[in-house]
């Protein structure tokens, strides 16, 4: 995290339980979208959207893929490595951009 931008996307990704659980969730493993909406009794557009947020702020990641007999790709998401760290100094050494 260097600019402002990125923190507000990290604060927003983390603001919400819904995205929270999620980020917990795929901390744990990845998941086929169907499966973790289905798990988190969400529509999978509502889970699109806390996907979204997530993805924006650079917690999680996605992958389209084709499995055999399944004509139609499945998006897996799965949470990248991160550490957050929020100091005095870290809001001090942050750029604008």
């Amino acid at each position: 995290m260097v600019t402002v931008k990125e923190l507000v996307a990290i604060g927003e990704a983390l603001s919400n339980p819904i995205r929270v659980r999620v980020l917990m969730m795929l901390c744990e493993k990845e998941w086929y979208v169907y499966e973790l909406a289905k798990e988190l009794g969400i529509s999978r557009q509502l889970l699109y959207l806390h996907l979204k947020k997530l993805e924006k702020a650079g917690l999680i990641e996605s992958e389209l893929r084709l499995e055999p007999g399944d004509p139609r790709a499945k998006k897996y998401y799965r949470a990248k490595r991160f550490r957050i760290v929020l100091d005095n100094d870290v809001i001090k050494s942050l750029r604008e951009v």
